[in-house]
Formats: C-alpha cells, structure tokens, sequence
C-alpha cells in the first residue's frame, strides 16, 4: 500500500495516526518532495473512478487559479493527470492506495475503505 502524505497537512497527519492505530503497513510517499508520475496520477483516477474534479483536484489552491483553471473545466483524465503530475500541490490529500482500491481521506476515516 501507498501512502501519498503531506505531512504540512492536518488531515494528512490524522490520517496517518489512524492507519498506525489500525496496524496497517504501507509505504509513505511525500509526493511534493518525490513528485508524480503521469501513469501514477492516471492510475489513481482509473481505480477513484470519478472525474478528478470531484474530490481528487484541490480547486482552491491558488496554483488552480493560476493556471487558468476552471471547476467547469472538461479536461479528460489523461489531461488532468499531467496538470497533477505537473503541479503535485493540486492532488488532494492524503490517499491510500492498496492495489486497485484507492481511498481519499477526507474525512481521514475513508482511508480504511482501501482496506
């Protein structure tokens, strides 16, 4: 399992006391210092199965804005998995991924539904 985790982030860091809590192993990966992959973003939105904007891209962060971003936007899947491996600050977070099952946790909670 993987463990996407911004450790700036509140809900971040709850959601990583709730997995230790609950015993579970996982890998941490600090996307905004390791970065993302294109296929690792497009993977994550193939097994999310919605549409990134409806809970996979941080619309309010300003990085959306600046970009000239729109909630409106009907971008496909390919194209906003390379605006998210381009701008790792737009991936919400945090989220489990446990082979095809990938939770977001917000609330941290949710996570334990990749479990």
């Amino acid at each position: 399992m993987i463990y996407y985790h911004n450790p700036r982030c509140s809900k971040s860091r709850q959601g990583l006391e709730l997995l230790n809590t609950k015993g579970v192993d996982f890998e941490i990966k600090e996307y905004l210092k390791e970065g993302l992959a294109q296929k690792e973003v497009s993977s994550i939105i193939k097994d999310l199965g919605i549409n990134p904007l409806q809970g996979l891209i941080r619309v309010k962060e300003a990085t959306f804005k600046e970009l000239g971003l729109s909630k409106n936007d009907e971008l496909s899947n390919t194209k906003w998995a390379k605006i998210i491996s381009e701008n790792p600050v737009l991936l919400e977070r945090p989220i489990l991924v446990n082979g095809s099952k990938v939770a977001i946790g917000r609330p941290p909670e949710d996570l334990l539904k990749a479990l």
